[in-house]
């Protein structure tokens, strides 16, 4: 048998797995991104754009993988356009609803709200200006998913709380 002594770890060692457990917790305590499906009418595509740029800003808190459309599928046949729909939001935890003044009127916003509820996603509604739009879908009310002023703080806080 050997005889000799185990001494122990150096300073230097220590000093190592110090670091290492300090990256390990900050590595942690980083916020997860959620893929998200952002359901809006094709008249509030500049605004829509506005917020996903605005996820992609380092100094923003929203953060988000968006996994909605950035056109609209090139068919006529409605059963493909919900199908293809249908995919992103399976791959998303959260929807988030753009609403504005058109929002009540487009059939495909309601369709994907009924959808993401079928699916089990979190949905919430998110309206820019002073005060939410005074007409919002019938499937977002019947839902009564959270309406969010468009704030940074506001919507990282409600896509968290949504995300399933």
């Amino acid at each position: 048998m050997g005889g000799g002594t185990w001494i122990g770890p150096s300073r230097d060692d220590l000093s190592y797995l110090e670091e290492l457990a300090r990256q390990r917790i900050r590595e942690g305590a980083q916020p997860t991104r959620r893929n998200v499906f952002i359901s809006f009418a094709t008249e509030d595509i500049k605004d829509v754009n506005m917020l996903r740029a605005q996820a992609k800003n380092e100094n923003s808190e929203i953060e988000f993988n968006d996994w909605s459309l950035r056109e609209p599928f090139d068919s006529k046949r409605a059963e493909y356009i919900k199908s293809g729909i249908k995919n992103r939001i399976e791959h998303s935890s959260v929807t988030l609803v753009y609403v504005s003044d058109h929002t009540a009127d487009s059939k495909w916003v309601s369709w994907e709200i009924e959808e993401s509820v079928k699916l089990d996603k979190g949905v919430i509604a998110v309206y820019k200006g002073d005060s939410p739009p005074k007409k919002l879908p019938k499937a977002l009310l019947r839902i009564k998913a959270p309406l969010i002023q468009w704030t940074s703080e506001g919507i990282a806080t409600a896509i968290d709380q949504a995300a399933v």
